[in-house]
């Protein structure tokens, strides 16, 4: 297995440093809850009000960070090889928080029902996070399957410091998540599991590599779901996990995840697939903020019963990498 190469003082070529505008309320606890459990070291750092991560921009390695002072305000500071990254990098950082949304609405139209009006007010401006990379994003979906979120992220792990790229020059990371191509021709070497599913992961690395499978934020999504479940090893929890946070698409549900189905029996909703599925209906066009209001949901001793707590834990019969 060759070693990652070293790209030297990465991101010297220009630098950002802006507030991003969105609507309010933000659930920014929840944001960067989710980023701390996931967070991959030596790619991306987070804590309870800030988050980190390198990328892999057409220009070369970049670095921004996400956090939120004391007005309220999304703090995006950014390091690029080339300036001509900074709309993308602008744009990625976005998507993944989410920013584009308008909260008023959302909260408006789940809090008409009864059973979620607690929840809304609990957690206004509940946002569904989104992919910096829709590459990476199908990878660390596809790892995460049927594994909780801890187990997922040490794998991910494993799989960034043997294949990443290093790279300096950035505030406390060193490398890049691999590419496409390095995971499809050594994925083998440093995964662990099923040789099935590891076949899979590299199968879909060796497509997006080769443009045999295409995964951009501006897909249709029915055209994109497709094309995934036409993949060896991805099933609808997968490609709807992928969709909801690649588009990003705010009506997608998960009613076979665990953790829905558990946080329905907790906010009082049919618990059961079809139960959920038949009672979301009524939320559309909105369902995967209901479905970030349900994992939300899950009570700690339940999660612990089940893989964890919600906020480090959040798995399904799947697991959200």
């Amino acid at each position: 297995m060759p070693r990652p190469e070293t790209t030297r003082d990465a991101g010297r070529g220009a630098s950002v440093d802006l507030v991003l505008p969105h609507a309010q309320p933000l659930d920014t606890a929840g944001l960067f809850a989710w980023m701390s459990a996931r967070a991959l070291p030596g790619v991306e750092t987070a804590g309870p009000a800030s988050f980190a991560r390198t990328l892999r921009l057409d220009g070369g390695p970049a670095w921004f960070s996400l956090s939120v002072d004391d007005s309220r305000r999304v703090q995006l500071r950014g390091r690029l090889t080339a300036a001509r990254d900074v709309p993308e990098l602008v744009a990625r950082a976005r998507r993944l928080f989410d920013l584009d949304a308008d909260p008023r609405i959302v909260d408006e139209a789940l809090s008409q029902h009864p059973e979620l009006v607690p929840r809304v007010a609990a957690f206004p401006g509940i946002r569904v996070p989104g992919a910096a990379d829709p590459h990476e994003m199908l990878i660390r979906a596809m790892i995460g399957q049927q594994i909780t979120v801890a187990a997922a992220r040490k794998a991910l792990t494993t799989l960034a410091d043997a294949l990443g790229d290093r790279v300096a020059g950035f505030d406390g990371v060193d490398r890049l998540f691999p590419t496409m191509t390095a995971i499809a021709e050594h994925a083998h070497e440093v995964l662990r599991g099923p040789a099935a599913r590891i076949r899979a992961i590299a199968g879909a690395a060796a497509a997006l590599a080769d443009g045999s499978l295409t995964l951009t934020p501006g897909d249709d999504p029915a055209a994109q779901r497709a094309a995934l479940l036409a993949m060896p090893g991805i099933g609808p929890w997968t490609a709807d996990y992928v969709r909801m946070r690649v588009l990003p698409d705010p009506d997608v549900l998960l009613p076979g995840d665990v953790a829905v189905r558990t946080g329905a029996a907790a906010v009082g909703i049919p618990s059961d697939p079809r139960g959920i599925a038949a009672w979301a209906v009524r939320t559309a066009p909105w369902r995967s903020y209901l479905t970030a209001h349900l994992w939300r949901a899950v009570p700690p001793r339940a999660a612990g019963r089940t893989r964890g707590s919600p906020a480090t834990e959040l798995r399904s019969g799947n697991s959200q990498a």
